[in-house]
């Protein structure tokens, strides 16, 4: 399903092929959410009917919005910041990830892979 907008309460998905669409509540796309962009392609589960649970793609290339300068001469391995990307998640990333940058994220962990190249 492909992932339309947020009205600021419920999530609203669109099955691409029947243009049905399906409003979920917070609860269920939680998790989910920190790394789906609008038009995104999820995977929403259901049962009887009823969805409960949505899934976003293993992995995800997102652009870094905000993150801290990384300090000249501070090469230390395995030294991270926080970086926040365009869906609003928080990330850890080496010190030399900058503004603008994509990077990739496995989103089950929420963990920084990589930089990714240019979609």
């Amino acid at each position: 399903m492909q992932y339309l907008y947020n009205d600021g309460e419920l999530y609203y998905f669109m099955d691409p092929e029947s243009f049905d669409q399906v409003p979920l509540g917070q609860d269920l796309v939680a998790d989910a959410i920190k790394f789906i962009r609008e038009n995104d392609v999820v995977t929403v589960k259901f049962y009887e009917g009823s969805a409960f649970l949505v899934e976003a793609e293993n992995f995800v290339n997102l652009k870094v919005i905000e993150t801290e300068p990384g300090v000249k001469g501070n090469t230390a391995t395995n030294v991270t910041k926080a970086a926040t990307v365009e869906t609003g998640a928080v990330v850890q990333v080496p010190i030399f990830i900058e503004e603008g940058e994509l990077i990739q994220i496995d989103t089950r962990s929420g963990e920084y892979l990589g930089r990714a190249k240019a979609e």
